[in-house]
């Protein structure tokens, strides 16, 4: 049995009020549930894709992100080569990715995937190789593809913490100015380094070739300015400095006459300084600048090609020179060069053939026209029979042509003697010393096949001939070096803007 106390009516009403909160605290705790649940909900909606879960997390696996492969195309010198071709193939992997350089000799490729990918640059015969390993979670790989001749291309990272030696960066600000001089002697160098005294002897002519005729490489502008007068004024000093023996003034006056007025003239000059006193990586960089700016100019094309050789690359030299007949075919010039680093260049050189047969074609009675391609033939075909004969027609229409051709008389000689015809050979190597009683060679080379015959007191005598001349033809050589003061470089000028 239940028994109910009596209640008080205040009693009541307060239990009332209580009952009336417990009720009015369980709606609020529910409202404020459903209201974070809501919140909860639209987060999840919004970031939820972004912030996996812990678990999440552990169970993904680490993806490989796509590398960017980037560098840039230069020759040995440091120039960069723009509009070079560049491919990249992944090894295992058909297909090939292919871009061009940019002005700045640039590239760049993404890569899909780690991996090792081959890389090859290619431009007028050219080339460049390099094979990249990418590595998981790498982002870029940097390097530097160095175009020489094919079958001989070389990279280096530029990662590594080493651009390739003396690398000149070629923009608008040149990586040089010129500080002072020393004596050339101090850089080595013999007289009987054939391939040193061509080049020597090609920068005494570049000084000597004269600006064309037709106008297509005057001055930026129809009107004289203010900045071209004050500019012939710094060449003009120049010139006087030089003349004086002062060549470190010379090349600073040569210098601030570009910078005021970028003809093709001062240009030229400017080369041509820096050339002569052996800065030879700075000329070349100074005639590209200027064949940038005078595409249609063939003797600053010429003059590249002559500073080219000088830094001993013999192939780009010879491009050069080739694209300088093209400007003018009926011009001389471009073909004597060709044809005189084509004789000193230790293997045949690119498009020389074709251009030195376009010289003898055009000019048939031109004696060095016929030689220069007699030799070029031989030196790319000596193993063919029917190319040697052509050799000798060559060369016996030059000394046809000219008496004095030494040269050719020098060349027919050790054609016949490689025939065992022991004497023709020293007739025509006595026919070559009466033409040029200098010529040094030739005493050795009948020297040696009046050996072949038994003749050994004329041999001797030959032999005696030949080394007296040596000497002093090296005193002499010794002589004018020590009258060349070398620019020592450094620092870091600008170029102008071309108008």
């Amino acid at each position: 049995m239940i028994v109910q106390a009596n209640q008080s009516p205040e009693m009541d009403a307060l239990g009332s009020i209580a009952s009336e909160l417990r009720k009015m605290r369980s709606f609020y705790a529910i409202g404020i549930c459903r209201f974070l649940l809501a919140v909860l909900g639209i987060l999840a909606v919004l970031f939820g894709p972004s912030i996996p879960t812990a678990a999440t997390q552990e169970a993904a696996p680490l993806q490989s992100r796509a590398v960017r492969i980037q560098g840039r195309v230069i020759v040995s010198s440091g120039r960069p080569v723009s509009d070079a071709r560049v491919q990249m193939e992944q090894e295992g992997v058909r297909g090939v990715l292919e871009t061009m350089t940019d002005a700045a000799g640039a590239f760049a490729f993404s890569a899909p995937k780690s991996g090792t990918y081959s890389l090859i640059a290619k431009k007028s015969g050219l080339c460049g190789r390099a094979t990249v390993a990418v590595a998981p979670l790498e982002e870029i790989k940097q390097i530097y593809l160095v175009l020489a001749v094919s079958g001989e291309c070389s990279v280096t990272p530029a990662n590594s913490g080493n651009s390739p030696a003396q690398t000149m960066e070629f923009t608008d600000t040149p990586a040089f100015t010129v500080a002072g001089v020393t004596d050339w002697t101090a850089a080595g160098g013999h007289g009987s380094d054939s391939t040193l005294r061509t080049s020597e002897a090609l920068t005494r002519e570049t000084l000597t070739l004269e600006p064309e005729r037709d106008g297509s490489s005057a001055a930026n502008s129809a009107g004289v300015t203010s900045g071209a007068k004050e500019a012939d004024v710094h060449r003009r000093a120049g010139e006087l400095a030089e003349n004086r023996g002062d060549p470190l003034a010379a090349v600073h006056e040569y210098e601030q006459a570009v910078r005021l007025d970028p003809s093709e003239q001062n240009y030229f000059k400017w080369g041509s300084e820096l050339l002569l006193h052996r800065a030879v990586l700075q000329a070349e960089e100074v005639f590209q600048k200027g064949a940038e700016a005078y595409p249609k100019s063939a003797r600053m094309l010429t003059a590249l090609g002559t500073a080219l050789f000088a830094a001993a690359h013999y192939d780009e030299a010879a491009l050069r020179l080739c694209q300088a007949s093209d400007l003018n075919p009926a011009d001389p010039e471009p073909y004597t060069f060709m044809g005189k680093i084509a004789m000193s260049a230790p293997n045949p050189l690119p498009c020389v053939q074709p251009k030195l047969a376009r010289f003898a074609e055009s000019q048939p009675e031109n004696p060095l026209a016929n030689y220069f391609y007699a030799v070029a033939i031989w030196k790319a075909h000596s193993a063919d029979q029917q190319s040697m004969q052509q050799v000798e027609s060559l060369l016996t229409k030059a000394v046809t042509l000219d008496a004095k051709c030494a040269d050719a008389y020098l060349q027919l000689g050790i054609l016949h003697y490689s025939r065992r015809d022991f004497e023709k050979a020293i007739g025509f190597y006595t026919e070559a010393i009466e033409a040029n009683p200098e010529l040094a060679d030739s005493y050795y080379r009948l020297a040696v096949a009046y050996d072949r015959t038994g003749e050994h007191e004329k041999a001797r005598q030959e032999f005696q001939l030949h080394d007296d001349i040596k000497k002093r033809q090296a005193a002499a050589v010794e002589r004018q070096r020590k009258e060349v003061k070398q620019f020592l470089v450094g620092g870091q000028p600008t170029y102008p803007e071309t108008r």
